[in-house]
């Protein structure tokens, strides 16, 4: 029996996006035929899913002008009978592709603009917002949408198609290829990020909190994987970074199968964001990620993510702008292997509980039978 085609598109995600890469495609590739375009990723098959190339831009009005007319050539050859996008820069386009083939749109939403809109503003303009909030309304008419968090249905109230939530829980089989005994280096001991590294998420913070615990822990390492927002300068610059400068490790927007290796030996995974946007109603992927490698946890004090920690007592809940309240709880977990080694494997207890990705993958098949069977 011939297999439903299916093109998903993102032109502004990396092409190792974890969600896409190892989540959302992978559970879907065995059920469909399915085309995934991806900023910089090699055309070809790989694992039954049928790659195509698209150049990565950082900025949205250069995708406009080269992605999106290669997006529209590549669904114009495949003739796709769902159309799944990422990115809202790309609803328009989708809406001219449903109308060309009347097909179902799937939009997924992984964060929420309207939350964000100063923020955005200054960075990609006024006029891109606005038409943001014209073409996002439209999408609510037309297309099925999935949402990564329940908070986002505050501010998505006019839905017109059925919708899913879907959250972004790690796959367990390979979180498991990384996850080693626990046992951290108490006179060396080491810090893991990954993610973005902004003021947002706290950076200040962090850089502050380690300049703190030098005075007790000279030789601690930080390694530090994501997208820096701030530039060399204005890191320079924060109070406390020239005093842990040589403990920091910076290592860019890394490929979690690499990035996941430097987890070993971590004394704590640090997931911490200040309270803006949408961050107090929206999980950190990390949080999770962190105590399915067996992990303790630094995050924030949000009610949302005390609700996780302090539930499974699997880490601390800090004030995200208090930096002697992150050296405090950093010396407690260093001093205190043992606890830090329980809460650890509650953390990991409780993801293979509760907050992993098989429940999500089954969300995301029913969802897919719901769309194709009302279209």
């Amino acid at each position: 029996m011939k297999k439903v085609r299916i093109l998903h598109v993102s032109t502004a995600h990396p092409a190792h996006d974890p969600r896409l890469i190892y989540r959302v495609i992978p559970s879907l590739a065995p059920h469909y035929d399915l085309i995934a375009a991806l900023p910089r990723t090699p055309t070809g098959i790989r694992n039954d899913v049928d790659y195509r190339w698209l150049p990565r831009f950082r900025r949205v009005w250069l995708r406009l002008i080269f992605s999106h007319p290669l997006v529209l050539w590549y669904a114009l050859r495949i003739r796709p009978n769902l159309f799944h996008i990422y990115d809202p820069e790309l609803v328009p386009i989708a809406r001219l592709i449903q109308l060309i083939f009347r097909i179902p749109v799937i939009y997924e939403v992984h964060e929420n603009l309207y939350k964000k809109a100063d923020e955005k503003s200054a960075n990609q303009g006024r006029m891109l917002i606005r038409l943001f909030f014209w073409f996002d309304a439209m999408a609510q008419r037309r297309f099925y949408l999935i949402f990564t968090e329940h908070a986002y249905l505050d501010t998505y109230d006019h839905l017109a198609k059925p919708h899913a939530i879907i959250y972004n829980y790690p796959l367990l089989p390979f979180m498991n290829t990384f996850r080693k005994p626990y046992a951290p280096n108490q006179l060396r001991p080491t810090f893991f990020y990954i993610g973005w590294i902004s003021l947002e998420r706290a950076f200040d913070t962090l850089v502050a909190g380690l300049a703190l615990l030098k005075n007790t822990y000279p030789d601690f390492q930080c390694h530090l994987f994501g997208e820096r927002t701030l530039n060399d300068r204005a890191v320079e610059q924060l109070p406390g970074f020239t005093t842990v400068q040589d403990n920091v490790h910076f290592y860019g927007y890394t490929d979690q199968r690499h990035a996941f290796v430097h987890a070993a030996q971590s004394t704590v995974g640090i997931a911490l964001l200040k309270a803006v946007g949408d961050y107090p109603d929206s999980y950190t992927t990390k949080l999770f990620e962190y105590m399915a490698l067996g992990l303790p946890v630094i995050t924030s004090n949000f009610p949302l993510y005390r609700h996780v920690v302090e539930r499974h007592q699997c880490g601390f809940c800090i004030d995200p702008t208090d930096a002697r309240q992150l050296a405090a709880v950093l010396t407690y977990l260093i001093e205190h292997p043992a606890e830090s080694k329980a809460m650890g494997e509650r953390g990991r207890l409780a993801v293979e509980n509760e907050y992993n990705w098989d429940s999500e993958t089954q969300k995301l098949l029913t969802f897919y039978q719901t769309v194709l069977h009302r279209s």
